[in-house]
């Protein structure tokens, strides 16, 4: 009986020092998912998640614009939960505390101590990228989160010498690839970082390859898939990426790398996890997993923030570093250098989540938002084009009303109608965007269109006998895609072209 008694008594006692060591970073943790969860049931949904809700519905082993995670996330959501945005949105948010928490368990890997553990968790909680990924469900909020526990487990590979971790890097490469493409740069750059450096020995044992194996394994049902439709995400990424280099979305890589994809103030941390791990032959590799995929995206004229889930492990590197170098600075001048950062930090944090998270509905938080941030502006305006379409279809006349069908531009219009449609009795949209476009045209095909998401001269050159019959957001209220570029909502008769030729047409990415 003693000694059941004092088995209790020393667990109890393990986890109330475990508690004490760690509370600071789980408070952070916890601030952060507290802030989301307040405020991610405001606004509404974002353009991109009506697309994730639409391709939830449609599960398969892949999509035009990305592999099959997100949605299949996404559907359980909406199976548990219906269209609540707080619930749908949770999935995003346990990826960032896990992130969080993930950077700090790098911190303590490589010996850190609560100080360093603290200041690298915080570093990535007050981050602008990884505060706007906690916003909205998005594919990038988890690819985000694979990169780093991928970092964390080649880490702790490098730091025990134990080549089973090369199977934890195979497995989170291989969650990675089924969420988002981009990740297969980083493992390429592991690989590299492996093979440049004297950890190069961990390729010649059969954990390598069984991790490696692993991965395969775990997207071989999207290969397959895109095997069977023709390849078709590489097609619909060579469009985008040619469509942004147009649009200017590649201008300002190296500086948004500072404001945006890290904190400002963490710029120090992470050059000093760099330069350490350049000079340290056991952590070399890191050196590389992070120049190497950011030197491609750079020259490839990629979006910035591709390369930012690579930055945790250097924050993480950094921050152990620097507790190591602040004791042997005076009193004063360490004093000082540690109020203007963390001043500079929490201050540029708290400005980043003013202008990222919506905060308020209305009043100067809301305005500030909305007009330092264009993805919470996509949040607004898509229940009433919902009803603006019923509405255009109730005033038709009957026998146009009795074969009627709902044309859509691009997939917020398509998502939106699909799930809030129904309540009003409105048919399936129908698109050419993006997976919905292998989905094809509806049998028999309606023979009067609602067209939104055109402009006058585009709905005229696509369908027969348009007239303008509505409009769709007020650019004095929101300014956003809807509102901006095609506000007008026409009636239409049939495709000129006919259905076939005009689906091939007018097949469209985005």
């Amino acid at each position: 009986m003693h000694a059941v008694t004092f088995a209790i008594t020393d667990a109890g006692s393990a986890r109330t020092g475990w508690l004490a060591r760690h509370w600071p970073v789980l408070a952070i943790a916890a601030a952060i998912a507290l802030l989301h969860t307040l405020t991610n049931g405001r606004y509404g949904f974002h353009r991109d998640e009506w697309q994730f809700l639409s391709d939830a519905r449609h599960l398969d082993w892949g999509f035009v614009a990305y592999p099959p995670f997100t949605p299949f996330i996404q559907r359980i959501g909406l199976e548990l939960f219906g269209l609540n945005m707080i619930a749908l949105r949770m999935a995003s948010v346990v990826a960032q505390v896990a992130a969080i928490l993930c950077t700090a368990w790098m911190a303590h890997r490589m010996g850190g101590g609560r100080f360093a553990q603290f200041t690298a968790a915080t570093a990535i909680a007050l981050c602008p990228y990884a505060i706007f990924q906690g916003t909205e469900f998005q594919y990038s909020s988890f690819d985000y989160l694979w990169w780093i526990l991928a970092a964390a487990a080649v880490i702790a590979l490098l730091e025990t010498d134990d080549v089973r971790w090369c199977l934890a890097v195979g497995g989170f490469i291989g969650l990675g690839l089924m969420t988002k493409y981009a990740i297969l740069f980083f493992a390429l750059s592991i690989v590299a970082g492996l093979l440049l450096t004297p950890a190069r020995k961990y390729l010649r044992t059969r954990w390598f390859w069984l991790g490696m194996g692993l991965a395969l394994l775990m997207c071989l049902p999207n290969l397959v898939w895109q095997a069977r439709h023709g390849f078709i995400s590489w097609e619909f990424l060579q469009s985008i990426h040619a469509r942004d280099v147009r649009w200017g979305r590649a201008e300002g890589y190296i500086a948004k790398q500072f404001f945006i994809c890290n904190n400002p103030m963490a710029t120090p941390l992470w050059i000093a996890g760099l330069v350490a791990a350049m000079r340290s032959s056991k952590l070399r590799a890191l050196a590389f997993m992070f120049l190497l995929p950011a030197a491609y995206f750079m020259m490839a004229r990629a979006r910035f923030y591709y390369v930012a889930p690579a930055y945790p492990m250097l924050i993480a590197l950094g921050a152990v570093r620097a507790e190591a170098w602040l004791p042997n600075l005076r009193s004063w001048p360490r004093r000082v250098l540690q109020t203007v950062f963390w001043l500079g930090l929490v201050g540029f944090g708290s400005l980043a989540i003013c202008a990222l998270v919506p905060l308020a509905n209305h009043g100067p938080l809301h305005t500030f938002a909305l007009h330092h941030s264009d993805d919470l502006g996509e949040e607004l305006g898509w229940p009433e084009l919902v009803r603006n379409v019923a509405s255009i279809r109730d005033a038709l006349p009957p026998e146009e009303r009795a074969n009627v069908g709902i044309v859509v531009g691009n997939y917020g219009e398509g998502g939106s109608l699909e799930l809030l449609g129904p309540a009003y009795h409105l048919p399936p949209p129908i698109s050419l965007t993006n997976s919905a476009w292998l989905r094809s045209y509806p049998t028999p095909q309606p023979t009067t269109l609602i067209v939104i998401g055109f402009d006058r001269k585009d709905a005229d050159k696509a369908f027969d006998g348009c007239r303008l019959a509505g409009h769709n957001g007020d650019p004095k209220v929101v300014r956003n895609e809807e509102s901006l570029w095609h506000p007008d909502i026409f009636v239409c008769g049939p495709p000129r072209l006919g259905w076939p030729a005009f689906w091939t047409k007018y097949k469209s990415f985005g």
